[in-house]
């Protein structure tokens, strides 16, 4: 029998985290489809009410297909938004007209510490995947793109060719962002983000701070760093309608 999340959710948002976990890690890829809903009261010795509940909420969400007879599939991943859109850098640049190169500067598995472990909600220690990458428009440095990845989910990241393909691109095929967290800081470039950027000590910065979950299991958190001079943030959405 599989084990749900021992955490004290209510059961069916376990078998939801179940669910998600099996997608994020690729057991369950885009479009496979999941077991019955019999299948999964049998595995996981929940009640069929239970499984039920939790296949329709990730059907409402988007994160499920759910066709009358046939059965459930794992929907096609997208990204998520918040106040900023999740979105590629590299095709941005590309979209521009202008030409895009990377440079990868860490690609590494380290264990994690105080901090990122509590950001993780795992324990001080635990193995995460690392990387910084510089990100060039017409050979012109405009992003430090710092990521700290949940093996769990992503277990190949580290030995990725992340010249050839955007972290982006390989995070959105491997693992549904189902929450996102933004916070934006302006801060003075230290002496190894001047280098990299090619800027003096000091000058301002936009550091872009983003958590993601899969489920209640947090995913990836990536430093996204901007040269205020070369670079501008920003979304435009519809705001709900008051009644």
């Amino acid at each position: 029998m599989a084990s749900l999340p021992d955490t004290a959710s209510p059961l069916y948002e376990k078998v939801k985290d179940y669910i998600l976990t099996n997608i994020g890690t690729g057991h369950w890829s885009k479009d496979s489809k999941l077991p019955s809903e019999n299948e999964l009261v049998t595995a996981l010795g929940v009640s069929r009410m239970t499984i039920n509940r939790a296949l329709r909420e990730l059907t409402t969400a988007g994160l499920l297909i759910r066709i009358q007879g046939v059965g459930t599939f794992v929907a096609p991943p997208r990204p998520q938004s918040a106040l900023i859109e999740i979105n590629n850098i590299a095709a941005e640049i590309l979209a521009r007209g202008n030409r895009h190169r990377s440079e990868v500067l860490v690609l590494e598995t380290l264990a994690a510490t105080a901090d990122l472990a509590a950001s993780f909600e795992i324990a001080r220690g635990q193995h995460l995947h690392h990387s910084i990458v510089v990100h060039f428009e017409n050979d012109l440095p405009v992003q430090i793109e710092e990521r700290f990845v949940n093996p769990a989910l992503v277990p190949d990241y580290d030995k990725q060719d992340f010249v050839r393909m955007a972290t982006y691109d390989y995070l959105m095929q491997k693992t549904p962002a189902t929450e996102v967290e933004h916070i934006i800081s302006a801060v003075p470039a230290d002496q190894v983000t001047a280098a990299h950027l090619d800027i003096a000590v000091g000058t301002c910065c936009l550091l872009l701070y983003r958590r993601t979950w899969t489920g209640a299991v947090v995913a990836t958190i990536s430093r996204l760093t901007y040269v205020g001079s070369r670079y501008s943030l920003g979304s435009r959405y519809l705001t709900s309608k008051i009644s």
